[in-house]
C-alpha cells in the first residue's frame, strides 16, 4: 500500500474532514452486530476505528496501517484497540478472525488491490462482513473535484489522472469480484462539507499531505500563486459546501 499520508494531524485537515463524516455512514451502512469483532485495513489517524469503537467497544476491534506515525497516532487516541503496523496484502492476523473486516479509502493505494481484498476475506470468519469505500475520483464527485479542475485548467497535461486509477464506477465491485466475493452489494455514499472560506479549504493543500499536497508541493511560488488564484475563481469566499461521493462495496464470505 502506498504511504502518502506519514503526519496523522495534517492529515485531519486535509482528508480527515471528508474521512470522518464519510466513516459515520459507512459505519452505519455496515450496521456491526453488537459482540461481534472488526479490523480496520488502512485505518489511518483512525476515522473508521473511532466508529467501531463507539459500536463495539475496543476489546472487539483491531486495526492495521503500514504507516508508524498513522499507528502511533491512533494507538493514542484508541487505547485497548489492537493497533499494528501492516500491508493490506499481509495482515497478521489467523484465517477466520473477525465478523467485520473494512477499508476506508485506500484500496486504491493498494500495490495489488485483489491480493488485499482477498486477505481481508481470509481474516474475516465465513459469513461474515468485508466492505470497502474508495472516493470517486474519476469522476468530478471526489473531495478534489474542484482542486484537480484548477490544476487542469492551468496545466492539461498534469499527473493528477495518476490517483484515479480504480476509482470509477464499477472498479471497486470488479476488485471483489476478482477476489472471489460474488455475493456482494455495491452503491454510494455522500457526504457534506462546510467551509467557513477559501482559506478554510485552500490552506491544507499546502501541507503536503497525498497526491495532490504533493503536487502543490512542487511548484514553484509563482505557479502555487497562480493556482491558488485559479481554484479561488471557481469557489465563493465563503461560507460553502463541498460535497464528496465514494463508491461502496459490502460482500458476503461464503459459508
Amino acid at each position: 500500500m502506498a504511504e502518502f499520508f506519514a503526519n496523522a494531524e495534517s492529515y485531519d485537515r486535509f482528508m480527515g474532514r471528508f474521512s470522518v463524516p464519510l466513516a459515520k455512514r459507512f459505519i452505519d451502512l455496515v450496521a456491526p452486530a453488537l459482540g461481534g469483532s472488526a479490523l480496520d485495513v488502512g485505518c489511518g489517524p483512525g476515522a473508521v476505528t473511532g466508529e467501531l469503537v463507539d459500536a463495539l467497544g475496543a476489546d472487539r476491534v483491531s486495526a492495521v496501517d503500514p504507516s508508524e506515525p498513522f499507528v502511533q497516532a491512533a494507538r493514542s487516541r484508541f487505547p485497548g484497540v489492537d493497533i499494528r503496523v501492516a500491508a493490506a496484502d499481509s495482515l497478521p492476523f489467523p484465517d477466520h478472525t473477525f465478523d467485520l473486516t473494512l477499508a476506508q479509502l485506500v484500496v486504491h493505494f493498494m500495490t495489488d488491490p485483489v491480493a488485499g481484498i482477498r486477505e481481508m476475506a481470509r481474516v474475516t470468519r465465513p459469513g461474515g462482513t468485508i466492505a470497502a469505500n474508495v472516493w470517486d475520483f474519476s469522476g468530478t464527485r471526489g473531495p478534489l473535484g474542484v482542486f484537480d479542475r484548477a490544476v487542469l485548467d492551468l496545466d492539461p497535461s498534469a499527473p493528477i489522472t495518476e490517483i484515479t486509477k480504480g476509482t470509477a464506477d464499477g472498479d471497486l465491485a470488479a476488485v471483489f469480484a476478482d477476489a472471489g466475493l460474488t455475493d456482494s452489494a455495491a452503491g454510494e455514499l455522500t457526504v457534506s462539507v462546510l467551509f467557513p472560506s477559501f482559506a478554510d479549504w485552500w490552506d491544507p493543500f499546502t501541507l503536503g499531505i497525498g497526491p495532490a499536497g504533493a503536487y502543490v508541493a512542487a511548484l514553484d511560488a509563482p505557479r502555487r500563486e497562480r493556482l491558488r488564484h485559479q481554484a479561488a475563481e471557481l469557489l465563493p469566499d465563503g461560507p460553502f459546501t463541498i460535497r464528496a461521493t465514494a463508491w461502496t462495496v459490502v460482500g458476503r464470505k461464503p459459508e
